[in-house]
């Protein structure tokens, strides 16, 4: 490492130039892009990479690049789709470990997707977060499929906070079909409440992970968030609400076209489920997977796919998801 000027310089290579042509990516455009968001200077020379700028950031910087390259050599990032996204997701990780390992300042992440909450701001983790939270800024109505861990759930209760906090919407409405392996709430103890909450479970936990336990009460009291079974939504007109309906592969048929035609003016409405994991009776079609055939070409709507790639949890439980999927391929 050399010391120009007040800034140092370090040079990192690598033996795949056609690798290092799409890191680079047509007329530069993911160098230039990080260099604009790091501040730092790159140069490439053949496969050589010549960084220069303050210490840490050009160590940032070349994290980065070795992770992207490490990624497109073990074939875990497609080589036709790269785009600067991948560069992005990369850097929010090293964000998230930042206390111990970079210290990165605040203005670093300013212009990166993030949403505010009033206990912690949250980005995206993966390319296929990114793009679903693309779409849940963009899009009125998002439905967002994939497999448990892929932070469907938590990105959209955080998308929810964020604009009520911001006073973008006045309240938060959280439900979900009430139906879970097989077993139906009219033959479980207890009132309604107590028979829906343990189903919750994973909004409320979202919840108070992203706001303080006082005001989740509060705002739950004053009816600025809503927690409540989708049969409660029957006859309703949401306005200027946010609308997660969670588990939604275990909606009927009417079920999904009743909360779908609930939307009113200043709503916005997300729904998430797991195709894989079905638990409506033996032959009733999940309402989910109907509209997803039946709602796919409106433009106006956006369906996000996310994958065992984009699991968040112990990363064993995305080699477990992949393994099964296998399995049901070789099924079919």
């Amino acid at each position: 490492m050399q010391n120009i000027n007040n800034k140092e310089e370090i040079t990192i290579d690598f033996p795949n130039n056609s690798l290092v042509a799409i890191i680079v990516g047509n007329h530069n455009l993911n160098i230039t892009k990080l260099e604009k968001l790091l501040d730092v200077n790159i140069n490439l020379f053949g496969n050589q990479f010549n960084i220069s700028g303050e210490s840490k950031k050009i160590q940032i910087t070349k994290t980065i690049i070795n992770n992207v390259y490490t990624k497109l050599s073990n074939k875990k990032i497609n080589k036709l789709n790269l785009n600067f996204m991948e560069f992005e997701t990369e850097f929010r990780m090293l964000a998230d470990k930042s206390s111990s390992n970079f210290d990165l300042n605040a203005h670093q992440v300013i212009n990166l997707d993030k949403l505010v909450t009033w206990k912690k701001h949250i980005f995206p983790k993966s390319i296929g977060q990114k793009n679903y939270l693309n779409a849940l800024n963009n899009y009125e109505l998002v439905f967002g499929l994939g497999p448990a861990g892929t932070g469907k759930s938590y990105l959209a209760v955080a998308k929810g906070i964020d604009m009520l906090k911001k006073g973008l919407v006045e309240k938060i409405i959280l439900t979900r079909p009430a139906v879970e392996a097989g077993e139906r709430l009219g033959f479980l103890p207890g009132d309604m409440k107590e028979k829906i909450d343990p189903y919750l479970r994973p909004i409320y936990d979202a919840l108070y992970e992203m706001m303080p336990s006082d005001r989740v009460e509060k705002k739950i009291q004053s009816g600025e968030i809503e927690i409540a079974p989708l049969a409660f939504m029957r006859g309703r007109t949401f306005t200027n609400s946010y609308v997660i309906v969670d588990e939604a592969q275990n909606t009927t048929s009417v079920q999904m076209k009743m909360v779908l035609t609930r939307i009113g003016e200043g709503s916005r409405m997300v729904i998430n489920g797991d195709l894989s994991q079905v638990d409506l009776p033996k032959g009733q079609m999940s309402g989910l997977k109907e509209c997803q055939e039946i709602l796919n070409k409106i433009e106006d709507i956006k369906i996000i796919y996310l994958e065992a790639s984009d699991v968040i949890r112990h990363p064993i439980v995305a080699k477990i998801i992949k393994a099964y999927d296998n399995i049901n391929k070789d099924l079919q």
